[in-house]
């Protein structure tokens, strides 16, 4: 790490390396150089010639596969230098390499037929490894939410107090959002072409000159480029570039995974206040370099942090994509470069850390219960009223009673620190006709929770099951945090 000019926190502390070298300057100009032979094979393949000679061959075609990685990119950087665009920098550096090939490096392209060719290449496997580590995410959503799908807890409405629900249960609600943005991902993968070759304002002119106007040749080149590159297809229409509106949505795919991560690193970080559930604590760690006894949430923190900066990203890119004039302009390359990798590789460590908080979320039974029972006597009412009823008392009278020592006890709870004694309350009260130990009986927590572990159930088997037994190829990672 340079220490004397800025380092980016994604890279030097967030993202992981496999995403970092998917938007790393080898990546990137090594798929140049592969469009590149693409693009020579094609023309050669398609039977490109002048003056019955071939314009393309063989020889030339191999001399360009032989330097697809070594990037002499001294050269390239000094070629900018003097010219001032970057793609005739490295057209110029791989000719240095490949002397025999050099008149034919991009033939007929614009310099967007490597730019945004790559582009989507790029983000493609980029959201190739992010739907890794998102199933990854959804796996152990899934095994923590069946380990806890009937330990009853406090559910909150407003962040009241409100029904009972299951740990089990919460922990679906957070699943359900991620599966949503996995369906999200999936679709906006699968639309994804590449631009193809289509020129400088996307009409092809510079192929119906090479090709003599041979309109059944010119329709197979795309196509053919498509293929070379591991894609079904290119984009029926363009300008000079592809349609910056596919950079809206692969960005609002990061931003809602972002969401997603945001609003579950939010209940831990409650739930962590209350002393419920804990996320991963290592045993040298630091919670505070004042007070040596905190435990801070730090990681959900760093979760919420960096989603809040994926979800503003998204904007980036549809402005740049409402602001395009016509067939191209140049505004949206200094922030696409920015953006487009700073999105994936936040999102990279926000999956990373979401792994490894859920892999070792810690729950506290006792606490959770103690919780419960100091809330459970006011949600038991109803019950408690419905027994009264069946020993004679009239619903409405009941009602009523309840109300009022509800009250009783709520004040001696808020205004006098004194524990919830609403059952006692009741017990003392000759309208009910029950005893304390009757009451207490109601007082089974798991009585309260209506259909919440069959429910977790039915949506683990039914809809989570079959989705990672299709994934199961990519189940198994193990998250690194770096700090």
């Amino acid at each position: 790490m340079s220490t004397d000019r800025y380092n980016s926190p994604l890279s030097e502390r967030y993202a992981s390396r496999e995403m970092q070298y998917i938007f790393s300057p080898d990546m990137k100009f090594s798929t140049w150089r592969k469009l590149w032979v693409a693009l020579a094979e094609t023309e050669m393949e398609l039977g490109l010639s002048e003056n019955g000679k071939p314009v393309i061959t063989q020889e030339q075609i191999d001399e360009m596969k032989s330097h697809l990685y070594d990037i002499n990119y001294e050269v390239a950087r000094e070629r900018e230098k003097q010219v001032r665009h970057d793609v005739m920098s490295h057209v110029y550096a791989y000719g240095q390499q490949c002397p025999k090939a050099a008149g034919i490096i991009h033939l007929g392209a614009t310099s967007c037929y490597v730019g945004d060719n790559t582009d989507i290449i790029v983000m493609n496997e980029a959201l190739g490894l992010v739907r890794k580590k998102l199933v990854n995410v959804i796996a152990e959503l899934a095994r923590f939410a069946d380990a806890h799908k009937a330990l009853p807890t406090l559910a909150f409405t407003h962040f009241q107090p409100a029904q009972p629900t299951t740990v089990g249960k919460r922990a679906t609600l957070w699943l359900q959002e991620f599966l949503m943005d996995l369906e999200d991902l999936d679709y906006v993968k699968g639309s994804l072409r590449l631009l193809g070759s289509k020129g400088t304002t996307g009409t092809q002119a510079s192929f119906q000159e090479l090709f003599a106007g041979d309109q059944e040749t010119i329709d197979k080149i795309d196509p053919m480029i498509a293929e070379k590159m591991g894609f079904a297809s290119c984009y029926d229409v363009s300008g000079q570039t592809y349609s910056r509106k596919v950079d809206t949505r692969v960005a609002n795919v990061l931003a809602g995974i972002a969401a997603s991560a945001h609003k579950m690193s939010n209940d831990i970080r409650l739930l962590q206040h209350l002393k419920e559930v804990e996320e991963p604590f290592e045993k040298n760690q630091i919670g505070s370099s004042a007070m040596a006894y905190k435990r801070n949430p730090m990681r959900s923190e760093r979760i919420a942090s960096l989603a809040r900066y994926v979800m503003i990203d998204a904007v980036n890119p549809a402005v740049t994509s409402a602001t395009q004039w016509f067939e191209r302009t140049l505004d949206d390359s200094a922030n696409k470069r920015l953006s487009i990798p700073e999105g994936f590789l936040a999102v990279d460590g926000i999956l990373d850390l979401c792994l490894n908080v859920v892999d070792g979320l810690v729950v506290y039974e006792k606490v959770i219960r103690k919780h419960m029972m100091a809330e459970l006597p006011f949600m038991a009412t109803e019950n408690i009223m419905m027994d009264a009823v069946k020993n004679g008392g009239n619903r409405q009278e009941m009602h009523e009673r309840i109300r009022q020592l509800s009250m009783e006890a709520g004040r001696n709870v808020k205004e006098e620190g004194k524990e919830n004694n609403l059952l006692e309350l009741i017990a003392a009260d000759p309208a009910f006709g029950l005893t304390l130990e009757e009451l207490e009986k109601s007082m089974d927590p798991a009585k309260y929770v209506g259909r919440a572990p069959l429910q977790v159930e039915k949506f683990l088997k039914d809809v989570v099951a079959p989705l990672l037994e299709e994934n199961k190829e990519l189940l198994g990672m193990e998250a690194e945090i770096s700090v």
